[in-house]
Formats: structure tokens, C-alpha cells, sequence
């Protein structure tokens, strides 16, 4: 059984990984963040648990690109099959200023556990900050990189965003879901 639920992980990740939302057309040249400036953002944001950092943004900028924007957060998140996950923190962008965002949303899926996460979120295509506040829908699951980080893929039309969590918990499983990003926190996950 365990072989079974370890082989569906693995391909909804892959399916995930690559999605046709890569290859997108991008935002202005200097309205984006080189690997190196995220890197050491996430080295400051995340502290000494940063180790595999660096390898897994430079899978998402080989994957997407470069972002135009970044959130800097934290999360908490529990699931028994159905989930929910609740999130607030920061969004940079180069000309746009900064914005405080919050995110919630719901699960479903071989799911089960808990976790308490500092989430780096890096934001592709985003045409404006009001942009920000939709749905994004994906596959998350539980498998992690270099360090304990664990990277997935959201997207709602041409945007895309890719979480990077680090975390504390348990947590195994793999769901399709939708993170709703607003102004003001919620409980409504919906």
C-alpha cells in the first residue's frame, strides 16, 4: 500500500512540475528578482534551516523563470482526506510597493496530518498587485527537497505562483486544491 500511495505522489507532483503555465510570456525587464537576490532574502527569512534553499529556487527559476514579485509568510495547514490552510505575510515587488495578503482554502485528496510552515511564495506574471487577490488552484503533496523544503505550483490564468514551504509537523499525502488570496483574514476558507 505504501508503494502505491508513494507512486501516485510522485506523479501528481511531476504532472504538476510540468505544467504548460511555464511557458508563459513575461513581466518588463527590471521588474523581476535574480536568483541570487532570493536566495539570500530566503537565507535572512527562513534562518538556519536555509540549507536546500538555494537548490530549490533554482528548480522554480529553471521551471518558470524569474518572478516579478515574492511573499515572504508563514502558514498553518491540517487535513484528514478533506484540509484547510491558512496563511499571512508580505507581498515585494520591484515598482509596485508592498502589500499585506493573507491566504486560505481548501483540499481534498490521500491526505492526512499537520504542519506549521514559513512559506517564500514566488509570484510569475503577475500583471498588478490587485491581481493578486483571486483563487489560485493546484497539486500540492508531500514530497520535499534538499533541506526540508517542500515546492509546489498554483496557478489562475497567465500568473503563476510556486510556495516554498519549510516547516514543522506531520504531514503525508498528496491533494488538489485552492489557495484564495485576500485583503483582510478570513475563516472562510471558500
Amino acid at each position: 500500500m505504501g508503494a502505491r500511495i508513494r507512486a501516485v505522489i510522485l506523479l501528481l507532483i511531476a504532472l504538476n512540475l510540468s505544467s504548460p503555465l511555464a511557458a508563459q510570456e513575461g513581466p518588463p525587464p527590471g521588474s523581476q528578482f535574480p536568483p541570487g537576490e532570493l536566495v539570500s532574502t530566503g537565507h535572512r527569512f527562513f534562518g538556519t534551516v536555509s540549507r536546500g534553499l538555494a537548490s530549490v529556487i533554482e528548480k522554480a527559476v529553471s521551471q518558470w523563470g524569474l518572478p516579478n514579485g515574492y511573499i515572504l509568510g508563514q502558514e498553518a495547514s491540517g487535513a484528514f482526506v478533506a484540509g484547510l490552510r491558512y496563511g499571512e505575510g508580505t507581498m515585494y515587488t520591484r515598482n509596485a510597493g508592498d502589500r499585506r495578503v493573507f491566504w486560505q482554502g481548501p483540499s481534498i485528496g490521500f491526505d492526512w496530518g499537520g504542519e506549521g510552515a514559513r512559506t517564500m511564495i514566488l509570484v510569475y506574471h503577475l500583471p498588478s498587485t490587485e491581481a493578486i487577490y483571486q483563487r489560485f488552484g493546484g497539486i500540492d503533496g508531500s514530497a520535499y527537497f534538499v533541506g526540508g523544503f517542500g515546492m509546489t505550483a498554483l496557478g489562475a490564468g497567465k500568473i503563476v505562483l510556486v510556495p516554498i514551504r519549510s516547516g514543522v509537523g506531520l504531514r503525508l499525502g498528496a491533494n488538489i486544491g485552492y489557495l484564495h488570496f485576500t485583503r483582510e483574514p478570513t475563516w472562510n476558507p471558500f
